[in-house]
C-alpha cells in the first residue's frame, strides 16, 4: 500500500512540476516584429529619412576593465537607404564624433562609397570589415520584406524580463538576432557574428517623442561579452534636414 502511495506522489509531483514549469506557445516571429514596428513608431520608424543623436559616451579597455575614453559630447548623424537587403554592409551615410572637451576622440564617416577616420581616408577592405562589425540594427526595418527568413530562437531574460527573440535571415544568408521585451514589444537587445568577435548591443531607457518616435538612450555595446563602450543619448532629432557637408570625407 505504501509502494502504490509513493508512486501516486511522485506522479502527481511530475505533474505539478511540468505545469509549473510550461513556456508559453512561441509567438509568430513575423507577428513580433510587426508589434515592435508599432511599438516604436510605426510608418516613422520604418522611414525616418534622416536621425540625429548626442549625447555622451564611456569607452572601455577590454583587457583591464578600465575606463579608456569619456566623452562628454557623442555625435552620429544618419540617412537611411531604402530597401535595405545587406544586414552587415555600409548602407545610407553616417557620421559619428566622439569629443573629450575639444579633443576628438574618434571620427568616422561613410557618405555612400567612401569611409573615413579622423585619420584619413580608411582603405575598402578595411572599411568593409569595420562596418561589419558595427552596421546591423537598421535590417529590421527591411525584414518584414520578401526575400527575408525570420525564425524563433529560444527566449531569454534582458534585464530581469522576459525577451522574445527573432533570427532575421537577409536574403544572402547573413544572420541577426533581435530580442524584443514581452511586455512593450521595445527592441532590447540584438546580436551577430562579426570580423571583430559576436557582437551584442543592450537597449535600454526608452523614451516616445511628440511625433511616436520611440529612442533607446541607454545602449551598451560588447564584443565575445565584453562590454567595449556605453552610450547615453540626451538628444533625439528624426527627418530633420541635415547638411550634406556633414558627410563630406576629407580631401586626401
Amino acid at each position: 500500500m505504501r509502494g502504490i502511495m509513493a508512486a501516486a506522489i511522485i506522479a502527481l509531483t511530475g505533474l505539478w512540476a511540468g505545469a509549473g514549469h510550461a513556456e508559453p506557445a512561441a509567438p509568430d516571429p513575423r507577428a513580433v516584429i510587426e508589434r515592435a514596428v508599432a511599438a516604436h513608431g510605426g510608418a516613422l520608424w520604418l522611414d525616418p529619412g534622416t536621425l540625429e543623436l548626442a549625447g555622451t559616451a564611456t569607452f572601455y579597455d577590454p583587457a583591464t576593465g578600465a575606463v579608456r575614453a569619456q566623452a562628454d559630447d557623442y555625435r552620429m548623424w544618419r540617412t537611411f537607404e531604402e530597401g535595405r537587403t545587406a544586414a552587415h554592409e555600409a548602407s545610407g551615410k553616417v557620421r559619428i564624433i566622439a569629443k573629450a572637451g575639444d579633443k576628438v576622440i574618434f571620427e568616422v564617416g561613410y557618405d555612400g562609397e567612401t569611409t573615413w577616420t579622423e585619420r584619413g581616408i580608411m582603405p575598402r577592405a578595411e572599411a568593409d570589415a569595420y562596418w561589419a562589425s558595427n552596421f546591423g540594427f537598421g535590417i529590421i526595418r527591411s525584414a518584414l520584406e520578401d526575400g527575408f527568413a525570420l525564425h524563433n530562437a529560444p527566449p531569454h531574460d534582458i534585464g530581469g524580463r522576459p525577451t522574445a527573440i527573432v533570427r532575421i535571415l537577409d536574403p544572402k544568408g547573413a544572420q541577426t538576432l533581435f530580442g524584443f521585451d514581452r511586455e512593450s514589444g521595445f527592441v532590447t537587445y540584438m546580436g551577430f557574428t562579426t570580423p571583430r568577435g559576436f557582437h551584442e548591443r543592450f537597449y535600454g531607457d526608452f523614451v516616445r517623442l511628440a511625433n511616436g518616435w520611440v529612442q533607446a538612450r541607454r545602449v551598451t555595446l560588447a564584443y565575445d561579452g565584453v562590454i567595449a563602450n556605453s552610450v547615453f543619448w540626451r538628444e533625439t532629432r528624426v527627418g530633420a534636414p541635415l547638411d550634406p557637408a556633414l558627410f563630406t570625407p576629407p580631401a586626401p
